[in-house]
């Protein structure tokens, strides 16, 4: 069997998809469904079984053995960067994940987890070293901190099994709609071009020019892969950075979004507006993975180009 903590979230679902594809139904699901909305990512999915996020906590509270589990994928957390209560922030996303490697460790079981290119803040530099990591908010903050405690436990413990961390950048496509406020700016630039016919992008701001703020947007299918990846080699543990190594402005998205509905007889125009003052503290306005680790270990599949991606997603949001 293979759990995976928010299988009925973004990442998670679709790595059940991938799971899938291989003919792999033997699934558990860990996630909380008080937001009914997300069994849509389900519905057309294969699984076995499913197990509230507060049971499975009580379960590795008891440290009662995952029997008969293959690999755990842990894509679930409180993926806010908005929320500033730290405590909750910490109990959601770092004890909880503290708790699952402890019980993998005991029982030999592989763990692939999710880390954020969040770790990185404001830092121009994207290699998985101490030194580029500085979290500027709380969420950030809750995954750098377990990325530490994977690291004291691959230094000081003899490891019993694979412990992967994943450091997502920019990630966009199908089934993310329930995030809201947190899903990618390729949906929100969707939902405003079918709905107001009008882009909104953030302008000049942390010395950038109106939507010239860069990221590295990976597409969500080539995030799967890299799991699947590394399922498929148990010997190599470690943190990754998971982007396509390229960074692109919110401009490129903007555009693409707006030649998509343009060609096919929706005029849309964009829009600059300023990044409300709230936002600016923690704000991101550059990513860009540094991908030679995960190069160096054998990943050798090509990423998603961004054009391709955004009009594959637009074409899932727009059928």
């Amino acid at each position: 069997m293979y759990v995976i903590t928010g299988g009925a979230g973004f990442i998670g679902s679709n790595v059940i998809r991938g799971l899938n594809g291989r003919g792999i139904n033997d699934i558990l699901i860990v996630d909380c469904l008080k937001d009914g909305q997300k069994i849509f990512n389900l519905s057309d999915l294969d699984v076995v079984d499913f197990v509230s996020i507060d049971d499975f906590g009580l379960m590795l509270d008891q440290a009662r053995p995952l029997d008969g589990v293959k690999a755990v994928f842990h894509q679930g957390a409180n993926s806010s960067t908005t929320e500033w209560d730290g405590a909750l922030m910490m109990r959601q996303n770092f004890t909880f994940s503290k708790k699952l490697l402890s019980r993998c460790h005991d029982d030999g079981i592989p763990l692939i987890y999710a880390s954020s290119a969040s770790v990185y803040g404001n830092n121009t530099r994207f290699a998985e070293q101490r030194c580029n990591e500085n979290p500027i908010n709380a969420y950030a903050y809750s995954k750098f901190l377990f990325d530490c405690h994977m690291r004291h436990y691959l230094d000081q413990w003899t490891a019993s099994s694979q412990v992967v961390g994943l450091r997502y950048f920019n990630v966009f496509g199908p089934y993310e709609q329930h995030k809201a406020g947190m899903a990618s700016v390729v949906y929100h630039f969707n939902q405003q071009a079918q709905n107001d016919g009008e882009i909104s992008v953030f302008g000049a701001s942390h010395g950038y020019d109106d939507g010239e703020h860069e990221r590295d947007f990976i597409h969500v299918d080539d995030v799967v892969k890299a799991n699947l990846w590394f399922l498929d080699h148990p010997d190599v543990s470690g943190i990754f950075n998971i982007g396509t190594g390229m960074a692109r402005s919110f401009n490129d998205i903007a555009n693409q979004v707006r030649q998509w509905h343009t060609a096919r007889g929706k005029p849309v125009w964009i829009n600059y507006i300023d990044m409300p003052a709230s936002l600016q503290p923690a704000y991101q306005a550059f990513t860009r993975a540094d991908i030679s680790s995960l190069r160096s270990v054998g990943y050798d599949e090509a990423f998603t180009d961004l054009e391709t991606g955004v009009n594959a997603y637009l074409d899932f949001l727009n059928p």
